[in-house]
């Protein structure tokens, strides 16, 4: 059989495993060229193999192909996307921590999709007003219910033929949301701790989940659950620049370089003033621009 190119979705005790649409997965060991050259395959590599036993469905990788981008932590490569859910109520959002994990995945040149859970469970108009605070933001946003299937549709057009890593904090019901997705219980899903409002963790290991979504091979990658998020290298750009909605006045600043804190004649202050920017963004804007500014003095 010639080399079969597939896609490693597991790595753990020295064994790959490696997913080739329409032949199957594959348990595979690393051939030792790749310690001579220090390459480490990971979760997410495109490789190629040769096969050493086709009933038994073992063999070698034999090539990692080039990658085309990498998360660190956790270490996963060729992610087209980021999915980052969060509940509309219980636990409640923290839109702060939201803004943590849009600028986390934009800074490594990810495209977010916001996903708003729990529909079913929110009162009042609380998922609006989550979803108007992020409308000029640039990014899309769906409003969903895991449990009833509301809005589900919408969001696998968006994964279909991609790999999507899927973020978060604990609790939000991304481990169903992936189960619900891959039609069955792939995923092991957590209660929600009544005394503390807040999931338990229940992402162990590295993994790529395959499915076919609208008849597309597709990737799924599930990230640890995170109650809060430091801040990443922004590489030199400025903290205004992960928000978007502030691109459209800025050219009002009076000031080159303007921070848009205490400067007069700050085109995004006056924005925020008239409800053209959403005040939530510019708060957690000011608060992030704090943490970012103090970080810089050591």
């Amino acid at each position: 059989m010639d080399d079969l190119k597939g896609r490693i979705i597991k790595g753990i005790g020295g064994f790959y495993y490696v997913y080739v649409p329409e032949y199957g997965l594959y348990e595979c060991k690393a051939k030792g060229i790749f310690r001579k050259r220090t390459e480490k395959p990971l979760v997410g590599d495109d490789c190629l193999i040769d096969v050493t036993d086709e009933t038994g469905k073992i063999g070698n990788i034999k090539e990692l192909l080039p990658r085309k981008s990498m998360l660190i932590r956790p270490e996963v490569a060729n992610v087209d996307q980021a999915l980052i859910i969060f509940s509309i109520t219980k636990p409640e959002p923290n839109l702060n921590l939201l803004d943590r994990f849009l600028i986390h995945m934009e800074a490594r040149n990810l495209p977010c999709i916001i996903c708003l859970n729990k529909e079913d469970l929110s009162t009042g108009n609380r998922a609006s007003e989550i979803a108007n605070a992020y409308q000029n933001s640039g990014y899309a946003i769906c409003i969903i219910s895991v449990k009833s299937g509301l809005g589900t549709e919408e969001v696998k057009k968006l994964l279909a033929g991609k790999t999507t890593t899927v973020a978060g904090p604990s609790g939000v019901g991304k481990s169903s949301f992936i189960n619900s997705l891959l039609g069955t219980e792939k995923m092991e899903t957590g209660e929600i701790s009544e005394k503390i409002d807040r999931g338990r963790h229940t992402t162990r290991h590295s993994e790529i989940f395959y499915t076919k979504i609208n008849g597309e091979v597709s990737y799924i990658f599930d990230t640890p659950g995170f109650s809060s998020l430091i801040l990443p290298d922004l590489e030199g750009k400025p903290l205004a620049a992960f928000y978007h909605e502030f691109d459209e006045y800025e050219p009002e600043c009076r000031f080159a370089g303007c921070a848009h804190i205490k400067e007069k004649e700050c085109g995004i202050k006056t924005a925020v003033s008239k409800g053209l920017i959403s005040k939530v963004r510019y708060e957690n804007y000011l608060q992030l621009y704090e943490e970012v500014k103090n970080s810089n003095k050591y």
